[in-house]
């Protein structure tokens, strides 16, 4: 991701005939999307113009300016829309942004090094942190990203706090890394 913007959604599919899409969107109300102005894709040298109109199936279904069409929709489907920083509200107190984790140490409660954060990933059951290096340095591990698995985040001090459950490290690595 660039420096200075922030991944807000991924078009899911397209809805019906003429030009819809089914967004999943990573803001806290689904349909502020939306509201940031353009938004851009990955390269940022491309913009899009988002019209929020209904939730449907856990996706907002929105209209992209320029999208008519199904072939046209589907065309953009996987398209990750991303919105400049400082047209996004500043975290509270206790809250972060996703990509500001991004490349921090995984410190372990042990102090054992687990390696970087190097990506988050919901895949439906909830969202995951995915670490690499350290003791994970055969592959990247993915955690949950819950406040069992990642007690402490310390955005600050340059780390997050990790508990992974018993066998993360599995075929014998665990045993290894306790070594």
């Amino acid at each position: 991701m660039a420096e200075g913007r922030i991944l807000l959604g991924v078009v899911a599919a397209p809805h019906g005939v003429r030009g819809l899409v089914r967004i999943r969107s990573y803001t806290e109300e689904p349909m502020a999307i939306a509201s940031y102005g353009p938004l851009s894709d990955e390269t940022g040298r491309k913009q899009y113009r988002v019209e929020a109109l209904s939730t449907v199936k856990g996706a907002v279904l929105a209209r992209i300016e320029g999208v008519a069409d199904r072939t046209a929709a589907e065309a953009i489907r996987g398209l990750r829309l991303y919105a400049e920083r400082s047209v996004l509200p500043a975290p509270d107190e206790g809250e972060w942004y996703e990509a500001d984790l991004i490349g921090l140490a995984a410190v372990g409660r042990d102090g054992r090094d687990w390696g970087k954060v190097i990506a988050f990933h919901d895949f439906g059951a909830g969202s995951t942190m995915e670490v690499s290096g350290g003791v994970a340095s055969r592959s990247s591990v993915m955690l949950p990203f819950n406040d069992d698995a990642v007690p402490e985040i310390d955005v600050a001090g340059g780390k997050v706090v990790v508990d992974p459950p018993e066998g993360v490290l599995a075929g014998g690595a665990e045993k290894e890394a306790e070594d």
